[in-house]
């Protein structure tokens, strides 16, 4: 009879700690889409960065050599991802609209090509902001200020690139904020039940001389275990969801690299640890600190 009641007593509690596992492994998956979420806006954001072009005009005495000479010096600065050279006819091709002819607009101008060459660069991430490319202007200024006409760039869209990804940021970081202090209290209540279990013999250890740090030793490793084993299963959730994605629609295709991948298990497992050994604490704080009587 007490054999079977132990044994009844040890499936429950290997069945709590399945359901807790497969709780959190669940919980991370949603966090994690939302990790993804913020770390592909971060990806689209730098992309968008370092595609903004921005133009430099020469004053009409300078030869195409003279900026082409200036060309490979800007080269070699740390601001840019990218300097090229545009001649006049690129330019004119640039500047037209689709389907229209360029011999038309050389017309208007006696059969002259109106454009100049020019310089054009797209800024690294850090430096595609406003205080960034003017500080880029200010520079160019004083190497080149008697050879350079202007700096010319799309102020609204630089504004707007910054601006916009920020808000989404900010967005999708209070929702993950949101889903972490709802886990948390879900997670929490489900680790409390598993412990519930074990209350009795919590109290008899303490009773004949345990101390409080022996007694939770082995609930706070086994938390971690827990956590480790929720953020792997939540990572392959996401893995297994990405896959049927890019399988099944044909609009969206999502690319993990290596680091993205890293980040996002790192993240998974760190928040997974985190909850299931904070809750596994307080969890355990509130059965020590409760007297005998009161376990019934």
């Amino acid at each position: 009879m007490g054999e079977g009641v132990e044994k009844y007593n040890r499936k429950g509690v290997k069945t709590s700690y399945i359901s807790t596992i497969i709780g959190i492994s669940l919980v991370l998956f949603v966090i994690g889409l939302v990790i993804a979420a913020v770390l592909g806006l971060d990806r689209v954001q730098t992309q968008s960065k370092e595609s903004l072009v921005c133009d430099l005009f020469f004053k009409a005495d300078q030869n195409e050599a003279d900026i082409k000479q200036i060309e490979q010096e800007l080269k070699t600065w740390d601001e840019f991802r990218e300097v090229y050279f545009v001649s006049p006819d690129r330019a004119l091709e640039t500047f037209q609209e689709p389907g229209q002819d360029a011999e038309a607009i050389l017309a208007v101008f006696e059969g002259e090509n109106p454009m100049p060459p020019t310089i054009s660069f797209k800024p690294k991430e850090q430096h595609a902001n406003s205080e960034g490319l003017e500080a880029i202007r200010a520079k160019l200024m004083t190497d080149y200020g008697d050879r350079l006409e202007e700096m010319n760039y799309d102020e609204s869209m630089v504004e707007n690139v910054n601006l916009g990804f920020k808000q989404f940021v900010w967005l999708i970081g209070a929702v993950a904020l949101l889903l972490i202090i709802v886990a948390f209290a879900m997670i929490n209540n489900t680790i409390r039940l598993a412990l519930y279990s074990k209350r009795f013999s919590i109290k008899t250890m303490q009773l004949v001389g345990a101390t409080s740090r022996y007694i939770r030793r082995p609930f706070l490793w086994q938390s971690i275990g827990m956590g480790v084993i929720s953020g792997v299963f939540g990572m392959s959730l996401l893995l297994v969801l990405f896959y049927a994605v890019n399988n099944l629609v044909d609009s969206i295709e999502i690319n993990l690299t290596l680091f993205y991948f890293l980040a996002l298990l790192g993240s998974l497992l760190i928040i997974g640890i985190v909850i299931s050994f904070v809750s596994t604490w307080l969890a355990l704080n509130k059965y020590l600190r409760m007297k005998l009587d009161d376990l019934y």
